[in-house]
C-alpha cells in the first residue's frame, strides 16, 4: 500500500496541474479538486483526495506554464476542441512512465479522466474540480 501511496502522490502532482492545461475560458482563483486513483489488482482502494489549488491570472492565461512543473515530463500531443481537451505526455526519471487524458471545462468546472502507466502499473483517475471562490 505504501508503494501505491508514494505513486498516487507523486503521479497527482503532475497530473492535478495537468487538467488545467490549455483551459478554454478557465477562470483564476481557489479550486475544490476531488481526485479518485484506481489501481487494478490493489487489494486495497485508495480513498478520494480532496485539495484546494490557486489559479492565478497567469496560470489561466498561460496554463503551459502549469504543465512543465515537472522538469522531467514532455508533453507529446495535445489539442483543444471546444471546451475539451485531449493530451498524451511521457515522462522520465523516478516517476517515469506515460500519461493521456481527456478534460472538459464548464464555466466554474472541470472534469477529466487520465490513464497512466508508471512502474509497471495501470492507474486510471477521475478529477473533478470547482471554482470555489477568489484565492485567500
Amino acid at each position: 500500500m505504501k508503494i501505491a501511496l508514494r505513486i498516487f502522490i507523486a503521479t497527482a502532482a503532475v497530473a492535478i496541474p495537468l487538467s488545467c492545461f490549455a483551459a478554454p475560458a478557465m477562470k483564476d482563483g481557489q479550486w475544490e479538486i476531488t481526485t479518485v486513483m484506481d489501481m487494478p489488482n490493489m487489494p486495497v482502494k485508495i480513498p478520494p483526495q480532496v485539495m484546494k489549488h490557486c489559479y492565478s491570472k497567469d496560470d489561466v492565461k498561460d496554463q503551459k506554464k502549469v504543465i512543465n512543473r515537472d522538469k522531467n515530463c514532455t508533453v507529446k500531443d495535445y489539442s483543444i476542441s471546444g471546451n475539451r481537451v485531449t493530451w498524451k505526455m511521457e515522462c522520465t526519471g523516478e516517476n517515469a512512465g506515460t500519461m493521456s487524458g481527456e478534460t472538459v471545462f464548464g464555466s466554474d468546472s472541470y472534469d477529466s479522466t487520465m490513464k497512466m502507466v508508471t512502474k509497471g502499473r495501470n492507474m486510471n483517475m477521475k478529477v473533478k474540480a470547482k471554482r470555489v471562490g477568489n484565492c485567500p
